[in-house]
Order: C-alpha cells, then sequence, then structure tokens
C-alpha cells in the first residue's frame, strides 16, 4: 500500500515521512520531487516555461504512478510519499493510476494552522547555491496558500484523513499517523479499480441528451478528461448492451431500449495506451423527470453535467471531441459513421 502525506507547503510532509518509514514496517520513502527534478534535465526548456508547476506536467503524473509500482514491486511493503496534492483531477488521476495496478492508498493530510506554516516558510532553509533561492522558495510557498485554502474548502477534508501536527515534532507527527495506519482510522481511497488494458479494446459509450438537446458528459475519477457515458466491453458482452449497463450503473438510468448505433472509431495505439475500436450510441433524450433520477457522483465519476456542442470542446480531449461532433452528424442525418482517429473514412 501507499501511504501519501498531503499538505500544504511547510506542513512538515517530508520530515514527517522520514520518521514514519522507521515506524512502519517494511516501508520505503519515495519523494516525487525527485522526478520532478530529473524532468528538469530530461525535458526541453521550452516545454519546461509552457508550465508553472512540474505537476502539471502529464509526464510527471504518470511518471509518479509507474515508479511507485515499480518500486513496490520491487520492494514489497508500504511506500510513504510526501506531496503535494491540491488540485483534484491530479490526485484522481495519480490514485486512479494505482489502483488500477491493485495499490490502495491512504490519504493523510498534516493540517497546521496557516499561522503555523507561515512562521516554517520564513524559517525554511534554502540551497546555497541557489540565486535568489530565500526569495524564490518562499514566494512559492506563499503563492500556494491560496490554492490549499480552496482545496480544503471544497475535496480535499472529504478524502484524506486529518492530523493537526501544529504543536507536534516530526517525530510525534509520524506516530500519530502510524497509529492511524495501523489500527484503519485512515481508511483506503474510495476510488474506482479500473485495470489498464494490456491490448487493444473495445470500448461502447452512449450519448444522452436532455430536453435542450444537450449532450451528456461525466467526469471520472480514475482517468484525466471527460468522457460519454460507457466504458470496455468484456468478453462475451454485445457492445451496445455494455454501453447500457454502464449507463445503468454511472447514472441509475436504465435504457428500455437497444440504442442505434452513431459511430464506430478506429483510435490508433499511442504508448502507453493500446487503442483501439470506439463506439458511439444514441440513447435519446431524457425528459426532465428521467435526467432528474441521475444519480450525484460517487467513486467512479467526479461530476456529470449537460453540454451544448460549443461546451464540449472545451471539456473533451481532441480526440474525443471528434468522436462527439461526428457522432452528432451522424445523428442528424440517421446514418451511422465510420471514423479513423476520429476522421470520417468512405
Amino acid at each position: 500500500m501507499i501511504v501519501w502525506i498531503n499538505g500544504a507547503f511547510g506542513a512538515g510532509k517530508t520530515t514527517t515521512a522520514r520518521e514514519l518509514i522507521d515506524l512502519i514496517p517494511n516501508s520505503t520513502l519515495f519523494d516525487p520531487e525527485v522526478i520532478g527534478g530529473a524532468l528538469t534535465h530530461m525535458l526541453p526548456a521550452k516545454r519546461l516555461t509552457e508550465v508553472g508547476d512540474f505537476q502539471d506536467l502529464p509526464i510527471w503524473r504518470r511518471l509518479v504512478i509507474d515508479t511507485a509500482a515499480a518500486l513496490l514491486a520491487e520492494l514489497g511493503g508500504t511506500l510513504v510519499v510526501p506531496m503535494t496534492l491540491l488540485r483534484q483531477e491530479y490526485r484522481d488521476e495519480i490514485f486512479g493510476g494505482l489502483a488500477a495496478r491493485r495499490i490502495t492508498v491512504r490519504h493523510v493530510l498534516l493540517t497546521p494552522a496557516e499561522t503555523i506554516l507561515r512562521e516554517r516558510i520564513a524559517a525554511r532553509e534554502t540551497p546555497p547555491d541557489l540565486p535568489d533561492g530565500e526569495i524564490r522558495v518562499r514566494q512559492w510557498s506563499h503563492d500556494h496558500i491560496e490554492p490549499y485554502r480552496a482545496a480544503l474548502a471544497t475535496w480535499l477534508p472529504a478524502d484524506a484523513h486529518p492530523v493537526d501536527n501544529g504543536a507536534l515534532t516530526p517525530y510525534e507527527t509520524a506516530a500519530r499517523v502510524a497509529e492511524a495506519v495501523s489500527a484503519g482510522v485512515v481508511p483506503v481511497c474510495d476510488i474506482v479499480q479500473t485495470p489498464e488494458p494490456t491490448a487493444e479494446t473495445l470500448a461502447a459509450g452512449v450519448l444522452l441528451f436532455d430536453e435542450q438537446d444537450r449532450v451528456l458528459l461525466v467526469d471520472p475519477t480514475y482517468k484525466a478528461g471527460w468522457e460519454f457515458p460507457g466504458g470496455v466491453v468484456e468478453p462475451g458482452e454485445a457492445p451496445a448492451r455494455a454501453g447500457m449497463r454502464e449507463v445503468a450503473e454511472e447514472t441509475g438510468i436504465t435504457l428500455a431500449d437497444v440504442p442505434p448505433l452513431l459511430v464506430v472509431d478506429w483510435e490508433a495505439p499511442a504508448p502507453p495506451g493500446y487503442g483501439g475500436l470506439r463506439l458511439l450510441f444514441d440513447g435519446g433524450r431524457l425528459d426532465a423527470a428521467a435526467a432528474a433520477r441521475l444519480l450525484l457522483p460517487g467513486p467512479e465519476l467526479r461530476d456529470w453535467r449537460f453540454v451544448s456542442e460549443q461546451e464540449a470542446a472545451d471539456l473533451l480531449p481532441p480526440v474525443r471531441y471528434e468522436r462527439l461532433r461526428w457522432a452528432l452528424r451522424a445523428r442528424e442525418r440517421g446514418a451511422a459513421l465510420y471514423l479513423e482517429a476520429g476522421v470520417p473514412v468512405g
């Protein structure tokens, strides 16, 4: 398993993690900061200047998942990870990727008062060879207090077990975390386990519309980006039936009839993905009463909403938007389309 120690800059994550590995048997420290440091030497300078934080790099998030999995495969036991995660979509992507590897995460949040955070930031040591290091490090830490407040006011308290370490030493904090983990007070993060594909997959999505003809999109917790209700077709399962099953599981809406096909899209392999066939079906229009029965998001979904085609362009990754765009055209014409990588063929 992983014990992920979250908190604002200055909360004491790293010092606590160093003490914690002595208290949890067969545990290892993994600091994802080292991946960010390595990427500064591997990526072109232009790419690095395009992001304000290495967490915004998809490659960083992917490498955190892969490295954690590789370390656990090599060493077993428990991985202690001190890392600030303030964006829920990044938490979902990383924890979902770990869950797909059957790696459980116990999420701990260190919550010293903001006055203590600011005192620790002011006293923080900086590398002597870093130009303007003191100013830069302190400014960086202060700039992240507001995003921390925002996360604390929304999703973070419901996801992580809080430990107020404002008056505790790093050892006392680690002891409290170790006790909470061993006693089961820190639960395993409730996130769907979707195994990563090992070959091409067949997936079926279903488009559902409201009375204004807006299409329903969902925001999965286990991968980045908005999506259509649907999922991977299981062995021996008819694609349309798979779409109907996924709609019922994700939204609580039961479709009475098999939905007609709108689009068949061949998705090219793009490592680490394998690609495969992606089918979209027309689930029809939901009246106001049916739309009101949509389930609230659970472990599998963070959010859902009905959107116009223009709004979908801002939410969907490009290849999914192209799939939707042509599915809407097929719906208007009453004839299914065959696509390759989102482009009609034939």
